[in-house]
C-alpha cells in the first residue's frame, strides 16, 4: 500500500531532504510549510501520518495539535524539534504526538518511526466495529465507533482525559469503559461529583483531612484521592470546580502529592484523572472562571460524545436495549413497538439525550399492559413535538418555558428536587443544573440545601 505522509516545516531544506528520503521508502509525501497550509493539505489528501516541525510561522506545531484535538481527527503525529526545544517536544507527547526525533533527523530512525506509528494507527482502525469491546455503550453509528476507536488508543496510557458533550450522552459510560480496558481496572473508580458539594466539603472529600484540622473533625478522614491510589478518579462536571480549589487541584495534577487538611506530610498517589463537562471549558477559560493552566493539565485527551440528535441511528438499537431491560427489572414479557412510535422516538430531538430516552421507555414499559408499546404510551412533549429547527427569535421563550415546566415541578413536590426530576423524566443532577442555569438554587435556604437528598 502506498501510504501518504504529509510533513509540514518551514524550511525548504528540511522538506526537501527529508522528502528525498521518504519517496525512497514508496512514501507519497505532502509538503505545506504552515500549519493553516498544512490543515488544508489533511483535509484534502487524508494523510496516513503527520510529521509537524515545532517551530512554525504563526501557529506553532503545539497548536495544531490542539487543533487535531480539538476536531477529534485521530493521525499518528511524529514532532521535529531542535535541541533547543526538547520540553515542548515532551509537551507535544502529552497533547497526544505519538513520537518526536531531534533534527538533524536520523534518516533509518525516522523511517522506522513512520512505519511503527502507521502499524499501531492501522491495528486500531476506528471504521473496524469494535463495538463489541464496549458492552456498556449501546451504539453502531460511525461517529461512536470513532470514539470508541479514541477510548482503545488512550486507555492504557496514563494520560489525562477530558469528556465533553451535553448532560445525558453519557460520559460516565465512556469514563468507566476507559478504565476497565487501561491497566488500572483492578484498582478503585472512584467518581467526584462536582454539582454535588459545597465547597469546603469538596475539598476535604478530595485530599481529606487530619484530626483537629477544623471544627467536628474528631478523627482522620483518608480523601477521595488517596482511596483511589492505583485507580482511576472521574471529576463529573469539573467546570463546576471553585475558582479556590482550582489551583490547589492543578498542582496536585503537576506534582501527583498533596497534603490533608491540616496536614504537614506530603501524600504522594499513583492516579489517572478523567474529568468531564457539559459547560463550554474554552469559554470559561476566556471569562476567567476557570484557569487556562489546569484546562490544558486535563485536556490531554479530548473525547467530545455528540448529542442523541446527531446519531438518530443509534435511537432504534438504545429503544431496543432499554424495552428488554425495563421488561426484565419488572418482570413483564418484552413488548413490540408500533412503528409509529419508532418514528416518533426517531425524529424528536432529545434535549436531555439518552438519560431523556431511557426514562421514556421505561414509563412507556411500565404504562404498557398489552404487549404493545403504541402512542398513547409516550409523554405529551413528544407527542406534540415536531421536528424543525429552532429559530433565534423563539430560543428565549423556549428557555422561558423550561423555566416554568421546572418551576411548576418544584411547586407541586414541595421543592423536593428528587420528585421533581422524577415528574420532568429527568435526573437529579440534570435538574440541578437547569436551576442554575435558571438562577433557581439561589430560592432554596440554607436549610433545604443540607437536607437535600
Amino acid at each position: 500500500m502506498n501510504y501518504k505522509i504529509l510533513f509540514i516545516d518551514d524550511e525548504i531544506n528540511s522538506l526537501k531532504t527529508i522528502s528525498t528520503i521518504l519517496k525512497k521508502h514508496d512514501y507519497t509525501i505532502i509538503t505545506a510549510q504552515t500549519v493553516e497550509e498544512g490543515i488544508f493539505q489533511l483535509r484534502k489528501h487524508k494523510p496516513h501520518c503527520l510529521l509537524l516541525d515545532y517551530r512554525l510561522p504563526g501557529m506553532d506545531g503545539i497548536e495544531m495539535l490542539r487543533w487535531l484535538k480539538k476536531e477529534n481527527i485521530v493521525l499518528p503525529v511524529i514532532m521535529l524539534t531542535a535541541y533547543g526545544t526538547i520540553e515542548k517536544a515532551v509537551e507535544a507527547m502529552k497533547l497526544g504526538a505519538f513520537h518526536y526525533l531531534v533534527k538533524p533527523v536520523d534518516p533509518n530512525l525516522l523511517v522506522e518511526v513512520i512505519k511503527d506509528a502507521i502499524s499501531k494507527h492501522e491495528k486500531l482502525d476506528y471504521k473496524e466495529d469494535i463495538s463489541h469491546k464496549f458492552p456498556e455503550i449501546i451504539a453502531k453509528s460511525s461517529v461512536m465507533k470513532e470514539i470508541f476507536y479514541i477510548i482503545e488508543m488512550v486507555a492504557d496510557s496514563n494520560s489525562n482525559v477530558l469528556i465533553t458533550g451535553e448532560s445525558g450522552t453519557g460520559k460516565e459510560l465512556i469514563a468507566r469503559a476507559i478504565h476497565r480496558l487501561s491497566k488500572r481496572k483492578d484498582r478503585p473508580f472512584i467518581v467526584v461529583d462536582c454539582t454535588t458539594l459545597p465547597e469546603n466539603l469538596l475539598e476535604s472529600e478530595l485530599f481529606g483531612y487530619e484530626k483537629g484540622a477544623f471544627t467536628g473533625a474528631t478523627e482522620k478522614k483518608i480523601g477521595l484521592l488517596e482511596l483511589a491510589n492505583g485507580g482511576t478518579v472521574f471529576l463529573d462536571e469539573i467546570g463546576e470546580l471553585p475558582t479556590s480549589l482550582q489551583k490547589k487541584f492543578l498542582r496536585f495534577l503537576q506534582e501527583k502529592e498533596f497534603q490533608r487538611l491540616g496536614g504537614l506530610n506530603k501524600i504522594k498517589v499513583d492516579v489517572r484523572v478523567i474529568a468531564a463537562t457539559n459547560r463550554d471549558l474554552e469559554n470559561a477559560v476566556k471569562e476567567g472562571s476557570f484557569r487556562e493552566d489546569l484546562y490544558w493539565r486535563l485536556n490531554v485527551v479530548r473525547v467530545h460524545l455528540p448529542p442523541l440528535r446527531e446519531r438518530k441511528e443509534d435511537i432504534p438499537l438504545l429503544i431496543q436495549h432499554f424495552v428488554q431491560k425495563f421488561a426484565k427489572e419488572n418482570n413483564r414479557p418484552i413488548p413490540m413497538v408500533e412503528p409509529e412510535v419508532m418514528d416518533m422516538l426517531i425524529n424528536y430531538e432529545w434535549p436531555g439525550n439518552v438519560r431523556e430516552l431511557m426514562h421514556v421507555i421505561e414509563r412507556a414499559v411500565i404504562l404498557s399492559t398489552s404487549g404493545v408499546i403504541s402512542l398513547k404510551h409516550l409523554p405529551k412533549r413528544i407527542l406534540g413535538s415536531k421536528e424543525k429547527e429552532i429559530s433565534p427569535s423563539n430560543t428565549l421563550n423556549l428557555l422561558e418555558m423550561e423555566k416554568s415546566l421546572i418551576l411548576k415541578a418544584l411547586e407541586e413536590t414541595g421543592w423536593n428536587q428528587t420528585k421533581a426530576a422524577q415528574l420532568l423524566g429527568i435526573s437529579r443532577k440534570q435538574l440541578r443544573t437547569k436551576m442554575k442555569h435558571h438562577g433557581l438554587l439561589s430560592r432554596i435556604s440554607n436549610q433545604e440545601e443540607e437536607e437535600k437528598d
